[in-house]
């Protein structure tokens, strides 16, 4: 698609409307009115450098066009301190890489639309957040911001847990203070993000920083239903997906017939697809193929007209899927023609995603070690030594019955309602008259005058199975004590320096993280 011509900015009250089209929500309409009447509006918008890029992002990039079509002056920031707060989703050592992509591929979607780079500013945002006058305002904000306004802001941004890491409660602040530093008048973001621009509206002045404008678009669900996300590669179609897996993935779509207000597809055709192809082709048609049979092919001009045909059922999801294919792989493939074309791209790519190593399968690949959460504490009612417990691993059949020998390390209050991690296929044995369902991994120095219990984070969901990153997981039903394979991985079980859980130098992880101890360090695990 060529660029786009650079317009002469229309009066400051169509401005306002071009600004503020198709927005799901703006907040500061006051503000951007007043700065319109003096000079041209100052935008940004951010993406934190992690995952990839998908057509979502397409979304934030028509209202781009729009706005430097307002005369606006924009600025795009690639967050990758953000990026690495947000639960280090990108290690530091890739960060550098993926923002570099970040910045390729979104330079190639704007390209693809017609939107002219030289109107656009681009920063990477450790190049200012790291000065000692960010820093300082960091501290600043820190001083008078509540764990509790701190979780509210990033509630819907950063991932919710009990026990949160510091640096998601952080995240929104900076995002805050961004505004402050890159020198604007408004932010726009999607309105997931809105609670975020709550919190900078009214902590940056507190600060002595102006109140800004904030503009959020609408959020395109992912292909199953829900969110659409870079962490989910079921949900989303990446920008360099071939056309014959965008294909697929879109027949394998969630599109009920009759369906107009749970459907990412034509949520995607109207947010996306019109608005894209109408910034160069005011007489844009949506096309839908179809043999003559079942009507022959049929075009829509706008959005509400295909909305009433799916609606009434005058269009079928299949028939549906296949154009909205086609459309998409038209939006794609000059940024696949980019990529193609540019060999130091693709190995950019490579580098800033590599490939997981194949995984390997060992011993420990047949145990079955799960999260629980213990039930219940009772005395054995033979051996002083023993616990029996009742441990919940998310069974239907309900808690395990389990035996374990740590009555002189652990209280019955101390143990009761902690999540453990437990060796669930182990073949069931009694223990002085007791048949136990399972073991409960504890770590204890050399002596085993000191045993703690290996603990999952706070988190952690019951029933899930632990992993170790680079082995494959294949546990046996039940493993067949002759084998003796829960002794030959113990042999290389150990807590290390930093009281992590590691096998063969390879920490015990569950979804929210590593498995650790409390205080035992290069401890035996059993």
């Amino acid at each position: 698609m060529p660029p786009l011509p650079s317009p002469v900015p229309p009066p400051a009250g169509r401005r306002f409307d071009l600004i503020t089209r198709n927005l799901q929500e703006f907040l500061g309409a006051d503000k951007i009115r007043e700065v319109l009447a003096q000079r041209d509006l100052r935008v940004y918008w951010g993406t934190a450098t992690t995952g990839k890029p998908h057509i979502g992002y397409f979304v934030p990039m028509t209202k781009i066009a729009d706005f430097l079509k307002a005369g606006c002056e924009v600025t795009i920031l690639f967050a990758d301190l953000h990026a690495y707060l947000d639960n280090q989703k990108a290690p530091w050592e890739l960060l550098k890489l993926r923002t570099q992509y970040y910045e390729a591929i979104i330079k190639a979607m704007l390209r693809s639309i017609g939107v002219p780079l030289e109107k656009l500013k681009f920063v990477v945002g450790s190049s200012y957040q790291l000065s000692k006058e960010y820093s300082l305002d960091v501290y600043r904000l820190l001083s008078m911001t509540t764990e509790h306004a701190a979780k509210k802001a990033g509630a819907e941004v950063v991932k919710q847990v009990e026990s949160p890491l510091l640096s998601g409660l952080v995240y929104p602040l900076l995002q805050a203070l961004d505004e402050e530093y890159l020198g604007v008048d408004a932010q726009f973001g999607g309105v997931d993000q809105r609670k975020i621009f709550v919190y900078a509206e009214k902590y940056l002045p507190q600060l002595g920083y102006a109140k800004r404008a904030h503009l959020m678009n609408v959020m395109v669900g992912g292909l199953s239903g829900s969110k659409m996300s870079s962490s989910d590669p079921d949900s989303k179609v990446d920008l360099l997906d071939s056309s014959e897996s965008v294909a697929a993935k879109l027949k394998k779509a969630f599109c009920e017939e009759g369906n107009v207000d749970d459907n990412p597809i034509l949520s995607f055709i109207k947010v996306v697809v019109f608005p894209v192809n109408s910034l160069t082709n005011s007489n844009y048609e949506f096309v839908v193929e179809r043999p003559e049979k079942f009507g022959g092919n049929a075009s829509f001009g706008d959005y509400q007209s295909l909305e009433d045909a799916f609606r009434s059922k005058a269009l079928h999801p299949g028939d549906l899927k296949s154009a909205a294919a086609k459309a998409i792989n038209a939006l794609l493939e000059p940024i696949r023609a980019e990529f193609r074309s540019k060999p130091e791209l693709a190995e950019l790519t490579a580098a800033a995603y590599p490939q997981p190593k194949p995984k390997i399968k060992d011993e420990i690949s047949r145990l079955d070690i799960r999260v629980g959460k213990v039930i219940e504490v009772a005395a054995h009612p033979e051996r002083e030594n023993l616990y029996v417990e009742k441990i919940d691993l998310g069974e239907p059949s309900g808690p395990r019955t389990i035996v374990s020998g740590l009555a002189k390390f652990i209280t019955k209050e101390d143990f009761t309602g902690r999540l453990v991690l437990v060796v669930a296929n182990l073949k069931a044995a009694k223990f002085a008259g007791v048949l136990s369902e399972g073991m409960v991994l504890a770590a204890s120095n050399s002596d085993k005058s000191q045993v703690e219990l290996l603990e999952p984070a706070e988190d952690s969901k019951i029933g899930e199975q632990v992993v170790f990153d680079g082995f494959l997981s294949e546990p046996d039903a039940t493993l067949n004590p002759k084998h003796k394979v829960f002794e030959k991985c113990a042999a290389d079980f150990i807590t290390s320096d930093d009281c992590v859980a590691l096998y063969k130098s390879v920490p015990f992880r569950t979804s929210q993280g590593d498995v650790t101890v409390r205080s035992l360090k290069q401890a035996t695990i059993s």
